[in-house]
């Protein structure tokens, strides 16, 4: 038998040592490099203007989508009935001081119709649209990727899955919404969970990891309540469902959602120049003081929380939170102080548009999941294409 002669690596010559010098010293430049160019879009000043302009614009879209739908009100009825109930509530109130303003008569049908029926869902279109927007922006600074959305540790599907669950034996509404808010909180809580259980070395990798099995799990889930339902009666509801829509929205679901969802937004809000902080990487972070595993767990948390109530009272809405961050970001910079509260008005704003689009558009109302996925697509390739510097 011939020897056997295992290969030995040969010496590395001064002139491949000076290289791999070189190269290092030119890889720490361009880290500073590029620090210091995210550190001067961070100091980007934002024009009082730009923030007038879309707090206008979103008064604009509320305004509108008031008068619009399958009774149209002119601007004038609606002026003086809106015009008449501020009124009427402000006499109310001043009676208690002993103030004596003059009540003024208001159309109670049209009243009706704006106070209990399109109110409410131009609240919660609102509120969803603002949530699906924040959260998106949040996890893109937390992951450090653009392509990173809501649903990327899995509540998306955790909520329909609970959701089908909850109409395959024909339970209530509220009990449908509260199904789908477990099923969100259960499956980013799992995701998490497999963080911690399989991965020790690199978190967002992890959480990442995690996700993808939660979601294809629960997604699997949904797919066998889906077999098993009867094809006449429930798995039309349920696709109805998963296909997202504010068609029955009414007063108890703005009841329900608005202290969780306001306790989200005040929790990110609270945390955004954190965000700004791991955007310089983990260990940039930690040097400056700041505790990166609670900062990313609080940030879960809260977006875990909007989104369930999201998707608990909506369904599946997607795309906004992937495009809207992108939209808000080359308006006002990566500024996290900046840029959370400018995601959340301008994704209420769009999400009103498109369901007053939904609401308009054919007899029957389109299920806002489907043009929020045909408008989001050629919206995301315009926007990132002309954003790509920002990352």
């Amino acid at each position: 038998m011939g020897e056997i002669r295992f290969w030995k690596k040969p010496p590395r010559s001064r002139a491949e040592g000076d290289a791999d010098a070189e190269q290092g010293r030119l890889s720490d430049e361009c880290e500073k490099s590029e620090t210091s160019a995210s550190a001067e879009l961070l100091d980007r000043k934002v024009e009082p203007w730009i923030k007038i302009a879309i707090g206008i614009a979103l008064l604009g879209i509320v305004l509108v989508s008031f008068a619009l739908g399958r009774y149209p009100i002119s601007p004038v009825e609606l002026i003086s009935t809106l015009g008449g109930l501020a009124n009427n509530a402000l006499a109310d109130f001043a009676a208690h001081f002993g103030v004596a303003i003059p009540h003024v008569e208001v159309n109670q049908q049209m009243a009706t119709a704006l106070m209990n029926i399109r109110l409410p869902r131009i609240l919660v279109v609102m509120l969803v649209g603002a949530a699906l927007a924040v959260a998106g922006a949040s996890y893109q600074g937390m992951f450090k990727n653009p392509l990173v959305s809501p649903d990327i540790l899995g509540a998306s599907a955790g909520a329909s899955f609970g959701a089908c669950l909850a109409l395959l034996f024909d339970m209530s509404n509220s009990m449908v919404q509260l199904f789908a808010f477990i099923g969100a909180m259960v499956a980013v809580g799992g995701a998490v969970w497999m963080n911690k259980m399989v991965n020790k070395y690199d978190a967002l990798l992890g959480l990442v990891l995690g996700g993808m099995l939660v979601t294809t799990l629960f997604q699997s889930f949904t797919s066998l309540v889906k077999f098993m339902a009867d094809a006449n009666d429930k798995l039309p509801a349920i696709t109805f469902w998963l296909m997202g829509s504010f068609s029955r929205i009414n007063q108890a679901d703005l009841a329900v959602i608005v202290a969780p969802m306001l306790a989200g937004f005040v929790l990110l809000m609270l945390e955004r120049w954190k965000l700004n902080v791991l955007s310089f990487g983990e260990e940039e972070a930690r040097s400056l003081g700041v505790n990166t595993g609670r900062v990313r767990l609080i940030v879960i948390f809260a977006s875990t929380l909007i989104v369930a109530c999201s998707v608990a009272v909506a369904g599946i809405v997607g795309w906004v939170g992937l495009v809207i961050p992108h939209l808000a970001r080359s308006i006002v910079g990566p500024n996290y102080k900046v840029l959370l509260p400018t995601s959340m008005f301008i994704g209420a704003g769009y999400l009103l548009i498109v369901d007053d689009l939904c609401r308009l558009m054919a007899s029957t109302e389109i299920p806002i999941g489907i043009l929020t996925a045909i408008i989001g697509v050629p919206f995301f390739i315009f926007i990132f294409r002309h954003n790509i510097k920002g990352w």
